[in-house]
């Protein structure tokens, strides 16, 4: 299902597909040894491995510095510091200011959860070039993500198969089916990352940013949290309010709301994209080659998806597009207002029985590249969300859900409830129903929600602000599309963030732009 917060590995995946050393647990004992004090050797970085999504090494940055990498060390399990460690993978831009102007590192987090910001930050390190002037720019794979002790479950034949399958089942025989190969999905999990499955939790990784804060000699840790990493962050703000320096959340997730008040709300949100894609298409002055009214276009969508249920299309041969296939790639072109143009292109490539391009979109939503290897950011995906969160939802209680969620989003509606199903049998439990992100006392945090946003849906900003409590979060609006706000380039969202993390003004409260 669509997550919050996969758009940067996704759009990094899918503009490769449209223009067409893997570290586990240590057994090191690290006994004796402060974790604190350890040195970060900087060095060129490594292609990235497949499990962060494989290609070539980054770039250089525009002025021919060097991207640098590192790993650092953190215990496996928090509860038992001086027990094993694991090797967090991390990147970095040294800041191309004066020495003297440096304010320290800025840590970003991308999303998924399970993104990888090692392979993230240089694709999109150009878009913080501002931020680079007074901050080392810094990302890290978190634990169970890409180098960082990947979390493993199905091989690339095996997910093939996994994401074929109707994830929209209409009668017993598919519910069962879509059960089984859930439940055989987590049980792989189990198999190959038993003993990493416990320890991926956000609160751990939040006490790896603490680590990380102090290896990287700050005293407070400036961030920048884009979709889950807004929920890192807040996570963070609550376990170490006190140390909470100059922070941005971009793409809010609603920290209040439970799994399946999420889902709903990803419904909401998703089919909101949907409506404002078709009355652009159709508002233009050309004719819009998908449908004559905005209804028209939404219309044809939902008669594509019903005939794929009975009859896949030819995708990227040997496989089909199937209609959970399509509609994940419909999804997945709604979190940027840029792939609105691969959208139109796939669904009339659709409509002539050509089911390449959205096919294309759902693989990079999967995180499968073009030679057929998947990254494993599903994997972490469910690991670290079944790991947070401990409803664990049956299929008769989705059943139940269907009308109101039906309601919420005739296309998105089944596809979401019944991705509710995929922490069923998973073997660690939930730790709550949310995350807690109250963090009195902490510095001012600036929480950016995008009105026009599908999976995070602009709601949760507020729902942010109020939940880190009084005097803590500062809400900016900004009216517009895709996921996030600050890359979207808008001057006034970019002035607002710079002038925060540069210079310490925090906008006023309330803060609009359009």
């Amino acid at each position: 299902m669509p997550n919050p917060a996969r758009l940067r590995a996704a759009v990094l995946t899918a503009t490769v597909l449209l223009s067409s050393l893997l570290a586990g647990c240590g057994g090191d004992d690290s006994e004796d040894e402060d974790l604190t004090a350890q040195k970060l050797d900087w060095e060129d970085c490594p292609a990235p491995s497949q499990a962060e999504g494989g290609g070539n090494p980054p770039s250089p940055l525009p002025d021919g510095d060097q991207w640098q990498c590192a790993t650092m060390k953190a215990p496996l399990d928090w509860d038992d510091p001086e027990g094993d460690t694991i090797d967090l993978a991390l990147i970095r831009a040294e800041s191309s200011g004066r020495a003297s102007e440096r304010i320290g590192s800025l840590v970003f987090n991308f999303g998924g959860p399970g993104g990888s910001g090692v392979t993230t930050l240089p694709a999109f390190g150009e878009d913080y070039a501002a931020l680079r002037t007074r901050y080392d720019l810094v990302s890290f794979d978190p634990r169970g993500v890409g180098r960082s002790a990947p979390v493993e479950c199905e091989n690339d034949q095996q997910l093939d198969a996994y994401f074929q399958q109707d994830a929209t089942p209409d009668d017993a025989e598919e519910r069962t089916e879509l059960l089984d190969n859930t439940k055989e999905f987590n049980a792989a999990c189990e198999e190959n990352s038993g003993k990493v499955l416990p320890q991926v939790r956000t609160t751990d990784a939040a006490r790896d940013m603490d680590l990380m804060r102090q290896v990287l000699g700050d005293d407070k840790l400036y961030y920048f949290g884009i979709s889950y990493g807004t929920e890192l962050g807040g996570v963070y703000a609550h376990l170490f309010p006190k140390r909470v320096g100059r922070a941005v959340f971009d793409a809010v997730v609603d920290p209040t709301q439970t799994p399946e008040q999420g889902s709903l709300g990803q419904a909401r949100g998703f089919q909101r994209a949907l409506d404002n894609f078709a009355e652009d298409c159709t508002s233009k002055v050309e004719d819009c080659p998908i449908g004559d009214t905005a209804q028209d276009v939404k219309d044809r969508i939902a008669k594509l998806l019903a005939d794929l249920d009975r009859k896949p299309l030819p995708g990227i041969f040997p496989r089909d597009l199937t209609q959970t296939a399509a509609t994940n790639g419909i999804a997945q072109a709604l979190y940027s207002q840029d792939f609105w143009e691969y959208l139109t292109q796939g669904l009339e490539q659709a409509y002539d029985g050509d089911g390449r391009i959205l096919m294309l979109l759902s693989d990079s939503m999967n995180g499968r590249n073009e030679n057929g290897e998947y990254s494993n950011i599903t994997a972490a995906n469910v690991a670290i969300n079944c790991a947070d969160d401990k409803p664990r939802y049956t299929t008769e209680f989705v059943e139940s859900k269907l009308p109101e969620f039906r309601a919420a989003s005739p296309l998105f509606g089944d596809y979401l409830a019944w991705g509710m199903l995929s922490c069923t049998d998973w073997a660690v439990p939930g730790a709550a129903d949310h995350p807690d992100v109250s963090a009195p006392g902490a510095a001012p945090i600036l929480v950016v929600g995008n009105t026009g946003d599908p999976a995070t849906p602009y709601e949760g900003a507020r729902k942010m602000v109020r939940a880190l409590g009084e005097g803590v979060g500062v809400e900016l609006t900004y009216k517009g599309q895709g996921h996030g706000a600050y890359d979207s380039g808008n001057r006034c969202v970019q002035s607002a963030v710079n002038g925060y993390l540069l210079e310490g003004k925090v906008p006023p409260a309330g803060t609009v732009c359009t």
